[in-house]
């Protein structure tokens, strides 16, 4: 069985709360609330609303919380929020706004 992945490109602008099943990797602008069981974020991301995910690798900018069993933060990331993980990792480089608790 192969995963499927939904990709959003950098010319793309949404408004509204997204659910994907399995993975979904962006490099757009989301205002709304993302819901994915994998995210990945790229440098050119910005999000603005909570996500819920079982693994999430951030690139860009994020505004809002995030509830996940195990967070990645690189080094190209901007992150603003509350973050509610199981294990988190931060690249060297990465800024940061956040509270952070381990579940």
């Amino acid at each position: 069985m192969s995963e499927k992945t939904s990709t959003l490109l950098s010319d793309v602008t949404i408004k509204g709360d997204i659910v994907e099943k399995e993975r979904l990797v962006t490099d757009s602008k989301i205002e709304g609330d993302i819901t994915a069981d994998q995210l990945q974020t790229h440098e050119g991301a910005k999000i603005t609303g909570n996500i819920s995910s079982s693994k999430v690798t951030l690139g860009g900018l994020s505004k809002g919380n995030i509830n996940a069993d195990q967070i990645r933060i690189r080094s190209t990331a901007d992150v603003d929020g509350v973050l509610n993980q199981k294990n988190l990792s931060v690249e060297d480089g990465a800024k940061l706004k956040i509270k952070t608790e381990t579940y």
